[in-house]
């Protein structure tokens, strides 16, 4: 094939040279940064971290397609591939920039950390538990991972909600830290189970998910959700175990079992056609509906619902007001309401968990999970 001569200026050539001179000691210098990090970025931030890794030093995806069931190395191999014919110099670049966002995110969140807010419970890395005004606030604190709740995030909600029932706080308070509430169950807790570590991994799920269910049934005192943004899953379906919920208009309310091959949680398949019907509730936890915050009022789901531009003004005035209510009174006039009740949650808590742990084991969970990882690699 006969080649062409292009006229190429030497000045272009010489800054050519250059930038991929600096792209080169940029990438060496992300890869020490790296290593710095004291906070684990999270598996998706990972992926990516490998994905360009991989393509800045041998090019496009060149290796075999693993097996279905090898969630990591296909997790690996779907990030790495998805890059296409990205140039080296760019995935170099890419790397560098995402590194470079990972350390500034840390150094702001140590500053934070340096001076600690008012009356904050020291021991959570996932939650930010603070008591002031007669009002334990639990926080969740994953806002990069839009709050998913991962095994040391459940454990940590389980130990807050066991402080706020026995501290001298009034009420307890739950949201979310950014845009969202929370996006329920992080499904990075399914990824790095082998295939014969499945049935232990269904076993133990189900004893926390009880376990955690279990402390919303029994909290003591008044309960109540801000939900200050998009919530999905687990953190859904225990709002009907709260008091009260107070929704910002930009919230939406989605449990998407089916589509990811399982079944109800929370009491949710007791509770929700109780509060909102079963016509209603069925199109939510069987045919995976996604209510705005206004619906989700109309169906009884939600208390009341804000402003997005005057939500945290207008909710906390009202909480510092209930706050200020006898103390004693509010939990034992709680307590008046849910008695007659508890017994039946608790035991809807363990059927669910039962029908749970054979969800998790079956291929058709197994399946929509991988699905769901393939798309999300995809994006």
């Amino acid at each position: 094939r006969p080649t062409q001569a292009v006229c190429v200026p030497a000045f272009h050539l010489h800054m050519t040279a250059a930038t991929m001179q600096v792209s080169q000691k940029d990438f060496q210098k992300a890869q020490e940064q790296l290593k710095l990090l004291k906070k684990d970025p999270g598996n998706e931030t990972k992926l990516k971290l490998y994905a360009l890794f991989k393509q800045a030093t041998e090019g496009p995806c060149n290796a075999p397609k693993p097996g279905m069931l090898d969630f990591i190395k296909k997790a690996k191999w779907d990030a790495w591939n998805s890059l296409g014919n990205l140039s080296q110099d760019d995935a170099r670049q890419k790397y560098a920039d995402l590194v470079s966002s990972l350390v500034s995110a840390e150094s702001a969140s140590q500053k934070k950390e340096a001076s600690p807010e008012e009356g904050r419970h020291d021991g959570y890395e996932t939650l930010i538990v603070t008591t002031k005004n007669n009002i334990t606030k639990i926080m969740f604190n994953r806002p990069d991972r839009k709050n998913a709740i991962n095994h040391q995030m459940y454990r940590e909600i389980i130990k807050a909600l066991e402080e706020a029932g026995k501290n001298d706080s009034t009420i307890a308070v739950i949201t979310g830290n950014g845009d969202y509430y929370s996006s329920g169950n992080d499904l990075n807790n399914f990824a790095n189970v082998q295939p014969g570590e499945m049935e232990k991994m269904a076993k133990d799920g189900a004893v926390l998910l009880k376990e955690f269910v279990g402390h919303f049934i029994d909290f003591p005192k008044p309960l109540i959700a801000v939900v200050n943004g998009p919530a999905i899953g687990i953190c859904v379906t225990v709002l009907g175990l709260c008091d009260l919920v107070y929704a910002s208009d930009r919230a939406t309310f989605h449990s998407p079992f089916s589509q990811l091959g399982q079944s109800p949680e929370g009491c949710s398949s007791y509770l929700f056609p109780k509060i909102m019907g079963l016509a209603k509730a069925s199109e939510m936890l069987l045919f995976n509906k996604k209510l705005t915050a206004a619906e989700a009022c109309a169906q009884g789901l939600v208390t009341e619902v804000f402003p997005d531009s005057s939500f945290q003004k207008e909710v906390w005035a009202r909480l510092e007001a209930y706050a200020s209510l006898p103390k004693n009174s509010l939990a034992v006039s709680k307590q008046l309401l849910r008695s007659m009740e508890k017994e039946k949650l608790h035991a809807v808590n363990s059927r669910e968990c039962e029908v749970l742990t054979e969800r998790w084991l079956s291929d058709e969970c197994v399946n929509a999970i991988v699905s769901f990882f393939q798309k999300k690699s995809k994006l």
